[in-house]
């Protein structure tokens, strides 16, 4: 005579199903995503990646500058006043700088520095715009 063993996991999970836990769950029926596709060892990245859209946090420090200088003109754009949009030029200028430098991690960076005033300068045509 062959004895049963239930262990403590085997009997919650069973528990569960039987109250019903596990019914329209999201994704119940269909098929996993991955199925088909070779192994990938960093799914769990590029799906936690996927699912957060946290890609800004996931850049190292030169490829998120060389992101903010591409982004600069709706950057800026949100600002207020010309101080607010010179700060920031300021303080992106100085990121570039050790970008170049090789103080921060991450593949080199080569952008030259941006010209604060050839930046105000688009930043109040571009409201005036907006404005008239």
């Amino acid at each position: 005579m062959a004895s049963w063993y239930e262990s403590h996991i085997d009997r919650k999970i069973r528990e569960a199903q039987e109250q019903g836990q596990f019914d329209d769950l999201p994704g119940s029926g269909k098929p996993l995503s991955d199925h088909g596709r070779e192994y990938d060892e960093d799914w769990w990245v590029k799906d936690w990646l996927r699912r957060e859209g946290a890609t800004a946090g996931a850049l190292p420090p030169t490829l998120a500058v060389r992101r903010e200088a591409e982004d600069l003109r709706e950057t800026v754009d949100a600002r207020r006043s010309e101080v607010e949009v010179r700060a920031y030029v300021a303080a992106l200028n100085e990121q570039l700088r050790k970008a170049r430098a090789g103080l921060l991690d991450g593949p080199p960076v080569l952008l030259p520095p941006l010209d604060a005033d050839e930046v105000v300068r688009g930043w109040r045509e571009r409201r005036a715009a907006r404005a008239g």
